[in-house]
């Protein structure tokens, strides 16, 4: 009964391509989050840019749900499909949270150490973009995709020392004159601050798959 069942499902589904499709909506969040935070940038549009990446990346984790579903062939262990793909949405959201949080307090000028995270936010989604189709030959790409994880990992440790700077710098400056822009730079800076952790946890789920693969 089984054997007559599993011989109905797909045998492959394009896990590769849907991946990559929701990795070039990463680097496209990022691209308009660096846009955002330049001076003179529309929040508006490209809260809404990012907004409609987060959205067609949203399509393409549920096709992919959908597939491990209907899909007795994986490329790869189905826990691993879905934590590597749930950790690359997790990022495009943090992207979207920390867009929306910017809109919502009114910032016209992001602090200098807000434009840093932000930076370094657009270098993890090109890194994972370069990661994400090395999956493809995990056997003979593995040393190249431990290089590009380890990228991400300093990315997220430089991230983080830049948030503590940042929280340094405005308690010095604002926290005891303005409170209120303190507790909104501690949260800017905080969902900024995520998104590279976001990129970390995509950073070991690749490992994973390498180490299982490869």
């Amino acid at each position: 009964m089984l054997g007559w069942f599993q011989r109905l499902l797909p045998k492959t589904g394009d896990f590769f391509g849907m991946f990559e499709a929701h990795s070039a909506m990463l680097v496209a969040a990022a691209e308009a989050l660096k846009q955002l935070a330049s001076d003179g940038g529309s929040t508006e549009k490209c809260l809404r840019t990012i907004q409609d990446r987060e959205h067609v990346a949203d399509d393409v984790i549920r096709d992919v749900l959908t597939t491990v579903r209907k899909t007795f062939l994986t490329p790869f262990d189905r826990g691993a499909i879905t934590s590597l793909i749930g950790a690359m949405d997790d990022a495009i959201d943090e992207m979207l949270a920390a867009a929306r949080a910017i809109d919502l307090y009114e910032v016209e000028q992001l602090r200098p150490e807000m434009k840093d995270i932000v930076a370094v936010i657009a270098e993890a989604a090109r890194v994972t973009n370069d990661a994400i189709p090395l999956l493809r030959d995990v056997s003979r790409n593995g040393q190249k995709l431990h290089e590009l994880t380890e990228r991400l990992v300093r990315l997220e440790g430089k991230a983080d020392d830049i948030h503590a700077a940042g929280l340094r710098r405005a308690f010095r400056e604002i926290a005891r004159t303005d409170p209120l822009q303190f507790a909104v730079t501690r949260e800017i800076l905080r969902h900024l601050e995520r998104v590279t952790d976001a990129f970390e946890d995509v950073a070991n789920q690749i490992d994973g798959i390498v180490i299982d693969h490869s």
